[in-house]
């Protein structure tokens, strides 16, 4: 018995040690409580919930039981919050799990404010927008391009969206998907969206893996009907780096396709008048698409009202990447950013939409219309006849219509960045508040803002003009000398001004001179970037790059000063038709419109083109069908066609060759690039002879064009002829600018090997990207590269635009002379000796003779 008590003794011992030492293992190891507030783990996958205790449990189980291992608990995803109010909770009592506060201590004055929107993250499902639209909501896609991203230390990107009466009046919520640079701390980085000027939610900027939404309520009555004013703001900072290098490593790309409103009910998708045509708005790629079905498309007579509508229809939307497609015989199918438009008689629409207003039998209607087989909402105009047709385009087009004669204060482009640009005709000031920059401070090392302004197409002041930035700034000592602030014009340098006292600074009015070489007709986008080194940074200290206090402002009662500048229109120059439509946006009289045929390929081109070209000059161009040069004589003209239809005429005025008609052929795309024979001549022709000197030669005109801004072309005392030019097979569309026969009038053509080509090549031209690469008096693009190219103006004429002045003629010689530096010497020579000889005979007529 002894020693079966001393056995039951010793075992009921082991068991006591053992169950001692289950309820006392460490948990493992955590660092979560040396983490800042706000601070997500690197891996969130592996993130313990907050539900959840992160320790074992404080009292102990019936059954003594092995430590569990983490990683069935890492298995279970947590949701990462955007920006935590508390640091994250480590353990809890053994009890069941604490529920999640209803209404959380808010993080920031964004969330104190709208305390019901709260953005949560959760990972991008794969087409968020259709689980939305199964729910029985209505999707708006509002991004107007087909890539958004919010780039360096501080971006902010603004832009109008419209919207219908019945979408402001529906509850909405907002959801973006975006996904970030793995260098950007989280922890000090925030993407804040904001919805007419008011912050609507804050996200803490942690996707560096994978794209995750963010989603949130739009308070009731933010959203009013018409414009609507949305802001993508974010203030990034790099994980270990601070020099000013590594702050270009830091972007939040957003996808278009998952960047939405979202509409509860369908109510919202209703649209109850033709002002709806301006809440088209984009679909999940940034585009905006019109579809005509018009069963009488070729017959004679329907093409000038289609063009008219179409014209109408861009000017209305305002989207920058805006594309329209003719059927003679198929109805399209709606969807996001889609409008379905029927144009024709009873009689030709009602095989295909046989619910047709009785109305329409006896007088023109436009109207918004239910397809009863589908469910979407088409926009319908018809009439008794096609004159009737007209008369029901006009009440569309009308209020678009603009006087040529009428000046224009701004260039409207607030669909795609807002504010609308102001066009600037003459000597005038903008702050800063009226270019739409605001007040801001600054803590990081690279800070830039952007801004635009608009010229007129007959702006010519490339060679000498210089604007002012009156600069209102202020930095703290801690920025050293060799810090410096620049000015960017459309993308190229235009002044730098260093920063060269210590002990910091405030700058009131300071000018900076912008040299206006790189302003061209129509919009302008200027930036302003300032460049701050520390000695914070050059020690780059852990926990630096995160640092909250500034050292630089910007005030928005910063000036742009634009000095008066030469007004002369110049032919030819395509820059000023894609700025402005110049010169076909300002004529009183139809502009001749030749096309090669009728057919839907060639038609879709040239309302694409057209359609763009009024959005450029704010209204539509009154048009009329030519079909022969001859009938144009010597008036403003375009043709648009397939290179093999179009007359030789009008190859020969802009300066094609004519044997293009045969030779112009697109190489087939077999995946490998097409060789260039022209190149390959030049290349043979270095290694033959003079590959040395020719290598010495264009370096030579590098280093003088770098320091001096002295080019070939500048060294001459006329500019010299344009050479016929013969597009590549590579090319698949060309636009050429020349004059008329009579010298009197603009031709341009717009041409590519196929009526498909032609298609196909004015949708991509006619995009936001590409649009304002035209230039010179010949551009082309490839389809199989995407670029596009252009052929500088060697020789142009002037085209009066203005009356008569001193002053204007004094600034147009003196750009002129600043482009021929030869002529400016000779007549400067001219000049002095004619000084020189006419001091001589005035002297010698003085005093007394000998």
């Amino acid at each position: 018995m002894k020693k079966l008590a001393a056995a039951s003794a010793l075992l009921l011992s082991a068991s006591a040690i053992a169950y001692a030492q289950t309820a006392q293992a460490p948990a493992p190891f955590d660092m979560s409580g040396e983490r800042p507030a706000g601070l997500q783990p690197m891996v969130p996958r592996m993130t313990v919930p907050a539900q959840q205790p992160a320790a074992a449990p404080a009292q102990p189980a019936p059954v003594p039981a092995a430590p569990v291992p983490a990683a069935p608990v890492a298995a279970q995803p947590a949701p990462v919050p955007a920006v935590p109010a508390t640091p994250p909770v480590l353990s809890q009592p053994a009890a069941a799990p604490a529920p999640v506060p209803a209404s959380p201590v808010p993080a920031s004055p964004i969330a104190a404010q709208q305390p019901a929107a709260q953005p949560q993250q959760t990972p991008a499902t794969p087409d968020a927008a259709a689980t939305a639209r199964a729910a029985g909501n209505v999707v708006r896609y509002v991004v107007p391009a087909a890539k958004f991203g919010l780039e360096g230390e501080y971006d902010r990107k603004s832009w109008s969206v419209y919207l219908t009466p019945e979408q402001a009046a529906a509850p909405a919520k907002f959801n973006f998907a975006y996904q970030n640079s793995i260098v950007v701390a989280p922890e000090a980085s925030q993407i804040t969206v904001l919805i007419n000027n008011r912050p609507v939610g804050q996200q803490q900027v942690g996707s560096p893996d994978s794209q995750s939404s963010v989603s949130f309520d739009v308070p009731r009555g933010l959203l009013q009907p018409g414009a609507n004013l949305l802001t993508f703001e974010t203030n990034q900072r790099h994980r270990t780096d601070c020099s000013i290098q590594s702050t270009y490593e830091l972007w939040s790309n957003i996808d278009p396709s998952q960047t939405y409103f979202s509409f509860a009910g369908q109510d919202a998708a209703r649209l109850s008048s033709t002002d709806a045509i301006r809440a088209i708005g984009v679909d999940g790629a940034g585009k905006t698409e019109f579809d005509l079905l018009v069963p009488a498309l070729e017959q004679p007579g329907t093409t000038k009202p289609l063009l008219r509508l179409t014209q109408g229809l861009s000017v209305l939307s305002g989207m920058p990447n805006q594309t329209f497609s003719f059927s003679a015989d198929r109805l399209p199918t709606g969807g996001a950013g889609k409008l379905t438009v029927l144009v024709g008689t009873p009689a030709e629409l009602a095989p295909y939409f046989p619910a047709l207003p009785p109305a329409v039998q006896s007088a023109p209607l436009a109207t918004f219309a239910t397809d009863p087989r589908t469910g979407s909402t088409v926009l319908l105009i018809s009439g008794p006849s096609w004159p009737a047709i007209s008369q029901a385009i006009d009440t569309i087009v009308q209020p678009t219509d603009r006087s040529p004669d009428v000046r224009r204060d701004v260039l409207t482009t607030q669909r795609w960045t807002a504010p609308d640009a102001p066009l600037l005709f003459e000597d005038t000031r903008l702050s800063f508040q009226k270019l739409g920059v605001k007040t801001t401070e600054f803590s990081g090392r690279r800070f830039r803002t952007d801004f635009n302004v608009a010229v007129p197409a007959d702006f010519y002041a490339n060679a000498y003009g210089e604007a002012t930035v009156l600069l209102d700034a202020a930095y703290t000592e801690n920025v050293l000398p060799g810090s410096h602030i620049d000015i960017y014009v459309n993308g190229n340098i235009a002044s730098t001004v260093p920063i060269t006292s210590t002990g910091g600074g405030i700058l009131r009015h300071l000018p900076i001179r912008v040299t206006m070489r790189h302003f061209k007709p129509g919009l302008n986008e200027l930036a302003l970037e300032a460049i701050l080194q520390t000695k914070e940074d050059a020690a780059c200290a852990p926990g630096s790059t995160a640092g909250g206090t500034p050292r630089f402002a910007l005030f928005d009662t910063t000036e742009f000063h634009m000095p008066d500048f030469a007004r002369v229109g110049q032919r030819p120059n395509l820059a000023a038709m894609a700025g402005t439509a110049y010169p076909y946006g300002r004529l009183t009289a139809p502009m001749p419109l030749f096309l090669d045929r009728a057919d839907a390929d060639t038609l879709s081109a040239a309302a694409t083109l057209l359609g763009q070209m009024a959005s450029m000059a704010g209204h539509p161009i009154d048009i009329e069908t030519s079909a022969s040069p001859s009938t144009i004589g010597d008036r403003d003209a375009m043709f648009i066609g397939s290179i093999s239809q179009l007359p030789a005429t009008a190859l020969s005025q802009v300066n094609v060759a004519t044997a293009s008609q045969a030779s112009w052929r697109p190489v087939p795309d077999t995946g490998a690039a097409a060789p260039d024979t022209n190149a390959a001549f030049d290349e043979w022709r270095s290694k033959v002879s003079g590959g040395a000197w020719k290598g010495q030669v264009t370096a030579f005109q590098e280093w003088m064009r770098r320091n001096f801004d002295i080019s070939l072309s500048s060294l001459q005392f006329v500019p010299g002829a344009e050479e016929v030019f013969a597009p590549s097979n590579v090319a698949t569309m060309m636009v050429a600018q020349g004059t008329s026969p009579e010298g009197n009038g603009t031709w341009t053509l717009v041409t590519a090997p196929s009526a498909k080509d032609l298609r196909e090549g004015a949708e991509a031209l006619t995009s936001q990207a590409n649009w304002p690469q035209i230039s010179g008096h010949i551009t082309t693009y490839s389809s199989k590269t995407g670029k596009v190219e252009s052929v500088p103006v060697t020789r142009f004429d002037f085209v009066p635009s203005q009356t008569w002045t001193i002053a204007n003629y004094r600034l147009i010689a003196a750009n002129w002379l600043s482009t021929n530096i030869l002529s400016y010497a000779f007549l400067l020579v001219v000049l002095s000796m004619l000084i020189g000889v006419a001091t001589s005979s005035m002297l010698g007529r003085l005093g007394r003779g000998k």
